[in-house]
């Protein structure tokens, strides 16, 4: 299984950023899909999160200005970043948990970050 991330780059302040995350390989279902950042020093934080039933969560920091959604047809996760702020500035990592078959266990896969810079 593969995750393949893009989308990341260089906003001004106040400007817009479209994060996708697409899942491949064997792959039987996909559960909870997410994002996540990490800035250097700190721990991995989650950013926002959507089940398979379509419920969201989202760290308070972003609520209001950012918005996960998927596509289950693309095994693919977005995130809508709108209002960026130079403390938005991280390596963004996707987040997929799935299982490869139907007897497998629920395993959650990373993808290879991307980098968000918000800066004038």
């Amino acid at each position: 299984v593969q995750l393949q991330a893009s989308g990341g780059g260089l906003v001004q302040p106040g400007g817009s950023l479209r994060l996708s995350c697409a899942a491949s390989g064997s792959i039987f279902s996909i559960n909870a899909m997410g994002w996540y950042r990490q800035a250097p020093g700190k721990q991995r934080e989650l950013v926002a999160a959507i089940t398979s039933g379509d419920s969201t969560n989202y760290a308070d920091s972003v609520k209001g200005r950012f918005t996960i959604s998927r596509d289950n047809a693309k095994n693919t996760v977005y995130l809508q970043m709108n209002s960026l702020k130079p403390e938005d500035t991280d390596v963004y990592y996707c987040n997929v948990v799935l299982k490869r078959y139907r007897s497998s266990g629920w395993i959650p896969y990373w993808g290879q970050g991307t980098l968000v810079t918000v800066s004038s």
